[in-house]
């Protein structure tokens, strides 16, 4: 199991990046010979990826459902991701061609993809008590404190650092400070 990091963290992110969702959806459970081979080719396009950190790929999180399978990762580039989706020598372009002949547009299956390209600085995220994931997985995992205590000073927004719910112990501003609300006299 993971381990729990304690207390509220997020994901510091040098530059520009690219977030690329990845899917299939099975359309019809009973065409096994259609739909198997689309599922089976992931894997060996993520531990291509994972063999060579060069590639661009920063990490991923795989996402199983009943009907759908969904891919979150992260990537240095959109050239890179592009240029592995494109390349001859990469697993990617020969299962595209395979589900083309197999598939096409026969409906059994379906495939999909969202790119979204994210400026330096354009993110904002926060970890409160869970493992390493997410962005901070793929990228840095570091204390909130670095980034900013509120979503709005993470994205660079607001000047002020004020998160949404008071955090008790939280510092604010690079000033420690008990949050916690008190009665009224």
């Amino acid at each position: 199991m993971a381990t729990v990091i304690r207390g509220r963290h997020t994901a510091d992110v040098e530059g520009e990046f690219v977030v690329f969702l990845v899917g299939m959806r099975i359309n019809r459970y009973w065409k096994i010979h259609k739909w198997l081979p689309v599922a089976l080719a992931m894997p060996r396009m993520l531990r291509s990826l994972e063999r060579d950190p060069a590639k661009g790929m920063l990490g991923y999180r795989l996402m199983p459902g009943l009907r759908v399978i969904t891919v979150l990762q992260y990537w240095r580039s959109f050239e890179q991701l592009e240029a592995f989706a494109r390349s001859h020598d990469e697993p990617h372009r020969g299962a595209w061609q395979r589900f083309n002949r197999s598939v096409g547009t026969g409906g059994d299956v379906g495939v999909w993809h969202e790119t979204y390209q994210v400026a330096a600085g354009g993110y904002e995220c926060l970890y409160a008590n869970m493992p390493r994931f997410g962005l901070a997985a793929a990228t840095a995992h570091v204390p909130v404190v670095k980034r900013g205590q509120s979503a709005a000073r993470r994205l660079g927004v607001d000047v002020r650092d004020n998160p949404a719910e008071p955090v008790p112990g939280a510092r604010v501003s690079g000033v420690e400070k008990d949050e916690t609300p008190q009665a009224a006299a």
